[in-house]
């Protein structure tokens, strides 16, 4: 396999993989029995878990789409952003309230759902971050000096 972009081995299905195994993780974090470990690291620090736990997996599958569009010599479509996007902010709050009636040792928490969708919000900048600075950082032929190697319009 490899991708059209760059002729190179195609990046998509391992950084796929890995947002599988992100989300794995986090659904794990999100319904185990028990609460976060005691103590916390610093005060609050379970806050700066969730927003990671909701970025990583948000930013790979972004990544991954965007890749994966960029094989086929494509933009990537706003549809599945929207999807992916949209499906972790409604996965924050679902995810507190399940806690809260279904979880006897835990609590839904809506500064969780906050730190939850700050990290939506921080994967999806970051994906958009990295894919840009991808295809910035490709020479085409139909650039023009100063361009940095982007594709003239």
């Amino acid at each position: 396999m490899s991708d059209g972009a760059t002729g190179g081995p195609a990046r998509w299905p391992v950084v796929a993989g890995l947002a599988g195994v992100a989300t794995l993780a986090q659904l794990w974090g999100l319904y185990r029995v028990a609460g976060p470990p005691a103590p916390p690291w610093f005060p609050h620090a379970d806050k700066l878990e969730h927003a990671v736990g909701f970025a990583l997996p948000v930013a790979l599958l972004l990544v991954a789409l965007g890749l994966r569009a960029a094989e086929l010599g494509r933009a990537p479509s706003r549809r599945p952003t929207v999807a992916v996007v949209g499906s972790f902010a409604a996965h924050a709050v679902v995810s507190e309230l399940v806690q809260h009636a279904f979880y006897t040792s835990r609590t839904g928490d809506p500064f969780d759902v906050l730190a939850d969708l700050v990290g939506v919000a921080a994967g999806a900048l970051l994906a958009w971050v990295a894919l840009r600075r991808r295809a910035g950082g490709r020479a085409t032929s139909t650039s023009r000096p100063g361009q940095s190697g982007a594709v003239a319009r």
